[in-house]
């Protein structure tokens, strides 16, 4: 097991990329700190599932709340003592405002995105600075239909705090990468041959959060079955 005894906060665990993240760290060993503000009783009975002796926490709430984000952080710690692993997966979405147009909610979604992003980071930074190793790995999307715009500036965001952590904290043996995945629903399977891409968005944060990856820091990884491939002419 790669993870065995490491601890491993992951948000947005209720469902989706989270849920899987969270379940194969599990496989790898790690304990594992499941944040949303939805029941995360399906990720944590896939995990008992997979794994009789797994060891979880569930912290429910709004990431966008600095005081939620430090109560689950140290409660977290509390538990398990070391703080290894945060993978910020959280989706925020379903901003409306009548006075704002299309575009100016899209990028309010990108920017509260990258703020509960940013309050995880800050959050969990003086842990991981404590015990000089630590493994930050941030979601964002490339492209979405209908939110497009969206995605865009949330992978602007994120890429540009993500770089700006690292820089920061690699002193103290600390790497800070992001993975921008296709949306779901742009992936066409048939193109390429894997089982989806959940499951290969979290082995991808698997390989960030691991060992393996000591000496990367501050990259940004498409995981898109090539979707982003520009064409040669």
């Amino acid at each position: 097991m790669k993870l065995k005894g490491q601890t491993a906060i992951v948000t947005g665990a209720a469902n989706g990329i989270g849920a899987q993240t969270a379940l194969l760290l599990s496989q790898q060993g790690a304990n594992v700190v499941l944040v949303d503000s939805a029941s995360c009783a399906g990720t944590l009975q896939a995990i008992q599932s997979f794994r009789d002796k797994a060891i979880y926490l569930e912290c429910l709430g709004e990431v966008r709340d600095k005081e939620f984000v430090n109560a689950a952080i140290a409660r977290a710690s509390d538990t398990f003592g070391e703080l290894h692993i945060l993978v910020n997966n959280m989706c925020i979405c379903g901003i409306h405002n009548e006075n704002q147009s299309s575009i100016d909610q899209w990028q309010l979604e990108a920017d509260l995105k990258a703020q509960a992003t940013s309050l995880f980071i800050q959050g969990v930074s003086p842990y991981m600075v404590e015990q000089k190793y630590g493994r930050i790995i941030n979601i964002s999307s490339i492209s979405s239909c209908d939110k497009e715009r969206t995605f865009t500036a949330s992978r602007r965001s994120i890429s540009k705090l993500t770089k700006q952590t690292a820089k920061e904290l690699c002193e103290y043996g600390i790497t800070c990468n992001s993975i921008t995945p296709i949306a779901m629903t742009n992936f066409d399977e048939t193109k390429i041959h894997q089982t989806g891409t959940e499951v290969s968005i979290a082995e991808a944060v698997l390989y960030f959060a691991s060992s393996e990856s000591s000496y990367t820091t501050g990259q940004i990884l498409k995981v898109d079955g090539g979707f982003c491939i520009e064409s040669p002419n």
